[in-house]
């Protein structure tokens, strides 16, 4: 009885499972993107959208990139860009007091006071800093009521001790700082030119608020970095 070969067909190559993702049609993938991004309770990051499609990081990216550009045009009420981290839906600041007219009729927001805000921006830019730092900054004693009520709504939280006599707590902002302003990261965190540049009248209401808090500490000409200033006296 003769020898005979027999043959199998070649494994697929290990790219096949993504050239399949890939031909999924696109205006598909948007969708899926869409909805997702829109269903989140926190921005979700490439990541985490990489992991649920299941697609290519530069795929995923690309269709990102269609997507905001797909929100930018007129007759869109909302848009979508990067923030925290992650993606979210926006409304655009053309509807901003018609949304907030809606919002305030609905339930209350959150409101902060002015020391809070203070205290909010002398830690966005200083972080970590402790309470006495943050006093010295603001020119008058940094009340601990203030500071349990940022860390209650989860815009700061404790950064460790400072390695110095009594070990005081560091305080620093938190994700939902950025999401709450809608800044994508702390570089995002504008400067008193850049400021006044835009004009507060572009900005909304929380986003004002923090920036007349900036300008009255005195915060806005640099970036977050750790240093302690020089008080500027007694509030009025």
């Amino acid at each position: 009885m003769s020898d005979s070969v027999v043959t199998f067909p070649a494994p697929a190559a290990p790219s096949q499972a993504v050239l399949e993702e890939q031909d999924v049609p696109r205006a598909q993938r948007l969708g899926v993107l869409e909805a997702i991004i829109f269903a989140a309770e926190t921005p979700p990051t490439v990541a985490q959208l990489v992991t649920a499609i299941d697609l290519p990081e530069e795929v995923l990216r690309k269709d990102l990139e269609i997507l905001c550009e797909s929100y930018r045009g007129e007759g869109r009420g909302v848009e979508i860009r990067p923030v925290g981290g992650g993606y979210r839906m926006f409304t655009k600041a053309e509807h901003h007091e018609a949304v907030k007219r809606f919002a305030n009729s609905v339930k209350p927001r959150l409101r902060l006071s002015r020391a809070a805000l203070e205290t909010l921006a002398i830690v966005a830019y200083r972080q970590p800093i402790t309470i006495p730092e943050i006093g010295a900054i603001r020119g008058v004693s940094a009340p601990g009521g203030v500071i349990h009520r940022l860390l209650r709504h989860k815009l700061i939280t404790p950064a460790g001790r400072k390695k110095v006599i009594g070990r005081p707590m560091r305080y620093k902002t938190t994700k939902e700082f950025l999401i709450h302003f809608g800044l994508n990261d702390l570089s995002d965190l504008p400067t008193m030119k850049e400021m006044e540049d835009l004009g507060l009248a572009a900005l909304n209401e929380d986003v004002q608020a923090a920036a007349k808090a900036i300008a009255r500490t005195g915060l806005g000409g640099s970036k977050t970095e750790s240093s302690t200033t020089t008080p500027r006296g007694s509030e009025d």
